[in-house]
């Protein structure tokens, strides 16, 4: 028997499958304050199981609520501003005041080592033993939690980098290194790859730790590439799991498509605090290089695209009077108003207003919810607008509608794929209430809705193989064998007997 588990913001979701193929499926309000003890609960509920197969939001949460470790950078003399300088690109073209996130590494935690390489890898000064515990020193100074170590061409020599995480062995702190993170060049994105790992990494760590405690099963780890991780392994890489939960999605909404004769298709994933779209097809189409909150990640991913747009998705007027929805959300805790607690009026509160969802239906009975609490709430909203009830309700789900509407244009429309031409796969706790709006506003001829599309995200995990992803850059064509041999030997290593598939990302010769 195996249990696929996706962490959500709202609900936490559980599908469990015995061997004899019979599935059984619930869910748990989410906990933010403690995600494992959810986990833990819905693991005994459960009963005996051979697998757990998990898709955790822990470092999606913390890298987008900016609430990872204290970490520093160690790279080489000179590069310390790298982060604050970043590629220098304008995303925003005319945007007078764009907004510029903040680095992940304050700038005086950015340390300079007195060493330096040649592209080719090649020693122009080395690295000293006595800087080495220079930086130790440093570190334990400036008492951060983690460190990341990026140093200069270090995916042709990681020699320097081995002396420094040698030297910080024995200091306790959670140690990212580039040469294992990111092995590719091009400095900025490999840096903030591996800063990223460090960033979220002892949150992962200390969090699969207390599931792996009170789990008596095997536990591995959804990651973003849609292939299964070891926790331990997951631990080591979170960057990995940045889009654990919605690769879930994807590979159980790819499945479905295909058991209904469809190579490719739209998946449309709504949930309680975002809603994930992607163009799927298999073998999965993956990302090398994918920006995540305005910070560049080059690990391989699924593509996909996420926006702010759930059934807990915060309504509110803003200074001009105009409807605005999400991307803040009212999340588990409070969550939304007819749930009992929240007072803002949420994307669910306007489905109750309009009778969409009745009182005893939600979760099949087993949370009632107050559709006095939710038309208090939009009622507030329409004062404030000066419109009725039903109206400020209609308008939040016309609102929140053309937010998703614009979500799935990203991925079909904006890379030269007509929608008319592929089916929607809709998903997720919400998606049975918006399908068909978005198939009439983008001509979409085939909707899909599994029998259980709460949980298709924890189902898909349930379908997902180990997987890892390795690789190295190389100069020119003459280089390429002999790294795909040194990739494949370390494959060979880590997952005996597994099939081995060869990928090139390719430039033009100059």
């Amino acid at each position: 028997m195996r249990i696929g588990i996706d962490a959500g913001g709202t609900f936490t979701d559980f599908v469990v499958l015995q061997d004899d193929g019979r599935i059984a499926t619930f869910k748990i309000r989410s906990s933010p304050e403690s995600p494992a003890a959810v986990i833990l609960e819905g693991i005994r509920r459960a009963g005996e199981a051979d697998e757990v197969v998990h898709g955790s939001t822990v470092a999606t949460n913390a890298l987008l609520e900016r609430k990872g470790a204290r970490t520093a950078l160690v790279t080489t003399k000179g590069f310390e501003d790298l982060l604050v300088i970043g590629r220098q690109n304008r995303p925003e073209l005319y945007n007078l005041t764009p907004r510029v996130p903040a680095p992940l590494v304050a700038p005086d935690d950015c340390l300079g080592v007195d060493e330096r390489l040649a592209h080719d890898g090649s020693v122009l000064r080395a690295l000293l033993r006595a800087e080495c515990r220079r930086i130790v020193r440093e570190l334990e100074r400036r008492k951060v939690q983690a460190v990341a170590i990026s140093l200069l061409h270090s995916y042709e020599n990681a020699a320097h980098e081995k002396m420094l995480a040698e030297a910080l062995e024995s200091s306790g702190l959670y140690v990212s290194i580039s040469h294992q993170v990111s092995p590719e060049f091009r400095e900025y994105e490999r840096t903030s790859t591996t800063v990223i790992n460090s960033y979220v990494g002892p949150l992962m760590q200390s969090y699969l730790a207390e599931v792996e405690r009170g789990c008596p099963h095997k536990l591995f780890v959804m990651q973003s590439n849609g292939g299964l991780l070891t926790a331990g392994e997951a631990s080591r890489h979170a960057v990995r799991t940045v889009l654990s939960g919605p690769a879930g999605g994807i590979a159980g909404a790819s499945h479905l498509a295909a058991l209904a004769g469809f190579a490719r298709s739209i998946t449309f994933d709504m949930g309680g605090t975002s809603t994930d779209v992607s163009l799927a097809e298999r073998p999965f189409r993956l990302s090398s290089d994918t920006l995540l909150d305005g910070f560049p990640v080059r690990v391989p991913m699924l593509a996909i695209h996420t926006v702010g747009a759930g059934g807990g998705s915060i309504a509110r007027a803003d200074e001009g009077g105009r409807l605005r929805v999400g991307p803040e959300s009212a999340g588990a805790r409070p969550g939304p108003a007819c749930y009992g607690i929240g007072e803002d009026a949420t994307v669910t509160d306007a489905h109750v207003v309009l009778g969409r969802i009745a009182a005893d239906q939600f979760l099949g009975g087993e949370m009632r919810i107050d559709p006095a609490r939710a038309q208090s709430a939009v009622g507030r909203l329409a004062k404030a607008m000066g419109v009725s009830l039903e109206a400020a309700a209609a308008g939040i789900i016309r609102v929140v509608n053309s937010n998703m509407e614009h979500a799935i244009r990203v991925v079909s429309v904006e890379r030269g794929e007509d929608p008319r031409n592929l089916p929607l796969v809709a998903f997720g706790g919400c998606c049975g209430l918006h399908a068909c709006d978005l198939e009439e506003a983008l001509g979409i001829a085939t909707v899909l809705v599994p029998r259980d599309a709460g949980v298709l995200s924890a189902f898909g995990m349930l379908l997902a193989d180990r997987r890892r992803d390795y690789s190295a850059g190389a100069l020119g064509a003459s280089d390429i064998e002999k790294r795909f041999r040194e990739l494949e030997q370390r494959a060979a290593r880590d997952l005996p007997g597994a099939r081995i598939t060869r990928t090139a990302d390719l430039r033009y010769c100059g």
